[in-house]
């Protein structure tokens, strides 16, 4: 994950800045950081959810991977889980470009981290899509959904949405470049290949990673909520509260991110500042991301005193498995309603 790295030598992102890809080390830099509250703070939110993000998915992995049933549900959140564990397994090259203030990992891990960002990104709003998509259709079509719906074809369709977002990351790693000035050395962001490159990609970036995926989630959730609510089939939307808390949270985590992105590309009309502590807040943001799917998996789903009866494993398989099963119930109750109606014919 390059949350802060991507953005932390925002004053030399660009090719207008003193950073020489050849420049030899004469100065000997000292790192600021614990000099900034900004810089400490962050810190210590980036080790915060590099422990819990980094334990908590590896959980998810271990229960919907090997301790449940394999189904299409735990296939869709065992494929969010590994995303962002991956993502959470690189904050550690944050932590330590941090406190340096200094990037020593070399060229190619400033692109690979860079693109591991930004494949987490585009992984877990593909997948959130995906999942989106697949309530709107068990509730549109159950009879249809009840034969199609296999976890041979959810395999697919995920191995589809990793290869899309890996594409999508590929710019990270054409972009990113490692440089020295006055004996510090930056990974940051050299747009020389087309004269509107920045724009391109941030905007890009944007439509394909947040405003579309997010367009469809909210059709097929009113499709969802208004098919439910016509046919009174459930008393309560608790087997959507997993999903609705991912995407909710997903929005909160990344907005801010992109909102400063964008006006970055006009970075002349704002204030140095409050744009560079605007991305620091905003990829520290998206960011925790990783370490908030873990959690909703866990504590939604049950009410409060089933949280502290209950164990772990049992809460997390509650969480994850009780939408399964009030599809199930549903489409059985859809397709009796459809024998029923057949017999009268």
């Amino acid at each position: 994950m390059s949350a802060l790295s991507d953005y932390m030598d925002y004053e030399y992102n660009y090719t207008e800045g003193n950073f020489s890809l050849h420049e030899l080390p004469v100065f000997q830099h000292k790192a600021t950081c614990w000099n900034k509250v900004l810089c400490v703070s962050l810190l210590v939110v980036n080790v915060v959810i590099f422990l819990l993000g980094f334990c908590g998915n590896a959980l998810v992995i271990w229960i919907s991977g090997f301790k449940m049933r394999k189904t299409v549900n735990t296939t869709w959140y065992l494929s969010l889980a590994i995303s962002d564990f991956v993502f959470c397994a690189f904050i550690p090259f944050t932590i330590a470009h941090t406190v340096m203030d200094d990037w020593i990992f070399g060229r190619f891990m400033c692109k690979f981290v860079s693109s591991v960002m930004f494949l987490n990104m585009f992984s877990s709003i593909f997948l959130l899509v995906i999942i989106s998509v697949d309530r709107c259709v068990s509730v549109m079509f159950p009879v249809w959904t009840q034969n199609q719906r296999t976890v041979k074809k959810a395999s697919v369709v995920v191995v589809l949405a990793w290869l899309f977002a890996i594409t999508m990351s590929i710019p990270s790693m054409i972009f990113r470049e490692v440089g020295s000035h006055l004996g510090r050395t930056a990974c940051f962001n050299q747009y020389t290949l087309h004269a509107h490159s920045h724009q391109i990609v941030a905007v890009c970036r944007f439509v394909a990673g947040f405003i579309v995926p997010f367009i469809i989630i909210m059709v097929c959730y009113s499709i969802i909520m208004s098919k439910l609510r016509t046919n009174r089939m459930t008393k309560s939307s608790r087997p959507f509260k997993v999903m609705t808390a991912l995407v909710v949270a997903f929005f909160i985590c990344w907005l801010p991110y992109h909102v400063f992105v964008l006006l970055e590309l006009n970075q002349s009309y704002y204030d140095h500042n409050i744009l560079t502590g605007g991305l620091q807040v905003g990829t520290s943001m998206a960011a925790a991301n990783s370490l908030l799917n873990p959690v909703m998996y866990v504590f939604i789903g049950n009410d409060f005193k089933q949280k502290f009866k209950s164990s772990v494993l049992s809460k997390m398989e509650t969480a994850m498995g009780e939408e399964g099963r009030t599809i199930s119930r549903y489409l059985s109750r859809s397709s009796s309603m459809d024998g029923r109606a057949s017999t009268h014919i």
